[in-house]
């Protein structure tokens, strides 16, 4: 029993999809924290939970974080409560899936570290130049992993503003007008409370902006970070030399099979490129049936 269940966490992080994994990431390490401050809390040490915290959390402060470099990371897969990772779990399923769609899964991991690094950026700097926060730079810390999935949900908004999300009670939205108002909310927010926190999301939303900025001039900033994080995934995930192409009942060989991806992966970019400038209306039937499938293929 106990090797099947490790088998089912192996296979899981090797053969489940990448967004999958990024929520199955957060919400393990949010259930072992959350395990570890019941202990401390049973134990009568409260103050150790907040030495975690500390030791994860990203600091405002350039002297610990030159000691502390992994907290750049880290941080981003920290939650305080329940309903922040909810939230923050809710988006990422919602934006990560039309990422996944629109932009394909291999952009998803380094746009998810690369506007979590750009939000901790933003608060580290905010935090020392602006003069509101002098008496608490030295001990701030931020966690959450809102910066690295607001940059995901506007790299899709900015993609495609005009696609329509259906929403409880308020009907179809286009994705720009949902992004906008999770900006705004989080500009009006700053006084309010949780500052490093709402600037942080502004440095992840800006990331989400200026990727899809630099996709359509043709550089692509993440597809390195993507690449090493899904090598990294697959290190325990054998790997055939020979491929059976159904189609024919022959095995192919990799470089076959590699070929034949890289002519769909060129159809799909085709297809969402037509989306993007045209809409989803313009697509023909047989597009719309490969772009469902190819969606839907994990």
């Amino acid at each position: 029993m106990h090797s099947s269940f490790l088998d089912e966490i192996r296979n899981f992080f090797t053969r489940g999809s990448i967004l999958a994994r990024l929520i199955g990431i957060n919400l393990a390490i949010f259930v072992l924290v959350s395990f570890i401050r019941v202990v401390f809390f049973l134990t009568n040490a409260p103050s150790a939970y907040d030495g975690i915290i500390h030791w994860f959390g990203v600091p405002s402060n350039p002297e610990t974080l030159l000691v502390r470099p992994w907290t750049l990371i880290s941080y981003m897969f920290l939650h305080f409560d329940i309903f922040h990772i909810f939230f923050n779990m809710l988006i990422l399923y919602i934006g990560g899936r039309l990422f996944r769609d629109f932009l394909g899964e291999d952009r998803l991991t380094g746009t998810y570290i690369i506007g979590g690094l750009t939000g901790a950026l933003f608060f580290i700097l905010s935090y020392n130049f602006f003069p509101v926060f002098q008496q608490i730079k030295a001990i701030s810390v931020a966690i959450g992993a809102s910066a690295a999935v607001l940059a995901i949900f506007v790299a899709v908004a900015t993609y495609m503003p005009n696609y329509q999300l259906p929403l409880i009670i308020l009907g179809r939205i286009r994705l720009k007008y949902i992004a906008i108002f999770f900006v705004v909310l989080d500009l009006i927010s700053i006084d309010k409370g949780n500052s490093g926190g709402h600037l942080a999301h502004l440095g992840g939303a800006l990331w989400g902006f200026t990727y899809i900025y630099l996709l359509k001039k043709g550089k692509d900033p993440g597809k390195w970070l993507g690449i090493w994080f899904n090598a990294l995934g697959s290190i325990f995930r054998p790997k055939p030399k020979m491929r059976v192409d159904y189609s024919s009942e022959r095995p192919v060989t990799d470089e076959e099979y590699n070929k034949r991806r890289a002519a769909q992966q060129k159809h799909m970019d085709e297809i969402l490129d037509k989306i993007s400038k045209h809409g989803y209306e313009s697509l023909s039937k047989e597009e719309k049936e490969i772009l469902f499938k190819m969606s839907n293929n994990d």
